[in-house]
This record gives C-alpha cells, sequence and structure tokens, in this order.
C-alpha cells in the first residue's frame, strides 16, 4: 500500500476526499478490529496472546495486520524484549490513548442505544 502524503495544515485535512492521508487514517481506525484492539488495551500493556484472549473472536492473522497497522499509524508501541522465547508487548501511545477516549465514546454510545438498534433491526426482520 502506498501511503499517501500530508501537506498543509491539520485543520485542510478533508476525510471526504479519496486522496487524501486524513482518509487513509480514518479507514484505518474505523474498523471493528483496530477499535476492540485499542479499547483492549487501554491503559494496559499486553502480550499477543493476552490480546486475542480479550478481543474475543480475532483471528491470529487479523490482529496481527491490525497491530501491524496501528504500529504503522503510531498508535500502539511494540515491545520486543531480549529473552528466550522472546516476549513482545504492545501498549498504547499518546496518540493512541487520545483516541482511546474516542473509542470509549463510541462503546458508551453502543451500549445506551443497543436496545433501540435491537428493536429497529426486529422492525427490519433482521
Amino acid at each position: 500500500m502506498v501511503t499517501k502524503q500530508f501537506s498543509g495544515s491539520p485543520d485542510e485535512a478533508d476525510l471526504r476526499r479519496a486522496d487524501t492521508l486524513a482518509r487513509e487514517i480514518f479507514s484505518d481506525v474505523a474498523n471493528k478490529w483496530a477499535l476492540l484492539i485499542i479499547e483492549a488495551l487501554g491503559e494496559h500493556t499486553l502480550r499477543f496472546s493476552e490480546l486475542r484472549r480479550k478481543v474475543e473472536g480475532v483471528s491470529h492473522k487479523m490482529l496481527t495486520q491490525n497491530l501491524r497497522m496501528l504500529e504503522r499509524n503510531g498508535l500502539v508501541e511494540r515491545t520486543v524484549h531480549p529473552v528466550v522465547p522472546p516476549r513482545v508487548e504492545y501498549t498504547l501511545t499518546e496518540p493512541g490513548r487520545a483516541l482511546l477516549a474516542t473509542v470509549d465514546g463510541i462503546c458508551a454510545w453502543t451500549h445506551r442505544y443497543l436496545g433501540d438498534i435491537e428493536s429497529s433491526r426486529l422492525r427490519f426482520g433482521a
């Protein structure tokens, strides 16, 4: 994947334009696995296996891909400890912790409106 370049001020970043770095970042972090990984890490440092247990249903491949993407975007820090076998830990960076506040808001919204959404889906036969 070719990463788009950013020039100008952050205020000029338009998520609606397909050719912007802001849109690429938005696309990266606005997926269920990324959001759940960020929520699971919270204020913790976790190993891969711990994260996989906390994010129920995520495959090894999807967890690996999303952790790499979050690390590439500077939201997660990966630390490899020089022991045998190697111990790898993941933690949120400062921008990742800032995004956690938004993820927590999405989680709160989901809890608040879960019943409304379920009722609406039932009306549509879903």
